[in-house]
């Protein structure tokens, strides 16, 4: 009767060790996946600034404007030429003018450097004239 005793004790001091080794290796893994997960959060910030330029050419319009997913502006322009600027907040940028009333979207790629952009409506196109940022060069 004792042999058996002694070999139920071994088997479960051998499942306490096994146990414990499990335990340690999900914390281990943990540990690891929220340690990266920092690094990675670390945000990245620009130094360049975009400036848009709408003309009067779209006077009475309504117009959505974003860049990337961010909505900018919603307004219904006015007959002036309204300009803003906007940091440049990821690698690559993307401006989109949309006419709230038809949804039609016209985009337009930044650069990575900023400068100024001026929007302007013709014949019912939407053209985009970019002049490059003097400063980064």
């Amino acid at each position: 009767m004792s042999k058996s005793i002694e070999s139920n004790k071994q088997f479960m001091v051998g499942n306490g060790l096994l146990a414990f080794g499990v335990f340690f290796i999900v914390c281990l893994f943990l540990y690891l996946g929220f340690r990266s997960q920092k690094k990675v959060a670390i945000e990245q910030t620009y130094k360049d600034i975009y400036e848009v330029c709408l003309t009067k050419s779209f006077a009475g319009d309504s117009l959505n404007i974003f860049i990337n997913d961010s909505l900018i502006m919603a307004r219904t322009m006015s007959n002036a030429d309204i300009t803003f600027q906007v940091n440049r907040f990821a690698d690559e940028n993307v401006l989109m003018v949309v006419d709230a009333k038809t949804d039609i979207m016209t985009p337009f790629n930044l650069s990575k450097e900023g400068g100024k952009v001026t929007v302007e409506k013709k014949n019912g196109q939407i053209f985009f004239l970019y002049e490059g940022n003097e400063q980064s060069k």
